[in-house]
């Protein structure tokens, strides 16, 4: 069984591949799935249709194809993502195929601390240049 940490929130959900009902969250089974059926609130602006990034996460483990593989369309759309990492995945697009450890990042924890409304990008936005 899979399990998923989100570890800046310090939780860990487990579920059965193949069972998780499925609620049009991005792809079935992906990191925003899981985290909306365990009610672990992940921005998602587009409905997780790969259309933005709020959904963006950081993959802190499981890059060893715990996660299916990114597809043209997500690797394009996370060019724009504010703080892109190496390890960024879009929850949305990222199916879980086995244990994963993801951090959401700064600028989306506090949307969602805030339960919503206007988002605060916070440290995503780069300092203007002089």
């Amino acid at each position: 069984m899979p399990k998923v940490t989100f570890v800046n929130l310090d939780r860990t959900v487990e579920f059965e591949t193949g069972k998780l009902p499925y609620d049009d969250h991005g792809k079935p089974e992906s990191l925003l799935d899981v985290a909306m059926h365990f009610g672990i609130s992940l921005e998602h602006a587009c409905g997780g249709s790969c259309a933005c990034t709020t959904c963006h996460v950081i993959v802190k483990n499981g890059t060893d194809g715990a996660l299916s593989p990114a597809d043209e369309d997500e690797l394009d759309r996370l060019d724009t993502a504010p703080g892109l990492t190496l390890h960024s995945r879009l929850g949305c697009q990222a199916v879980v195929k086995g244990d994963v450890v993801v951090e959401i990042p700064s600028w989306n924890i506090n949307y969602v601390s805030e339960g919503g409304g206007s988002m605060n990008l916070g440290d995503a936005i780069p300092p203007p240049k002089k």
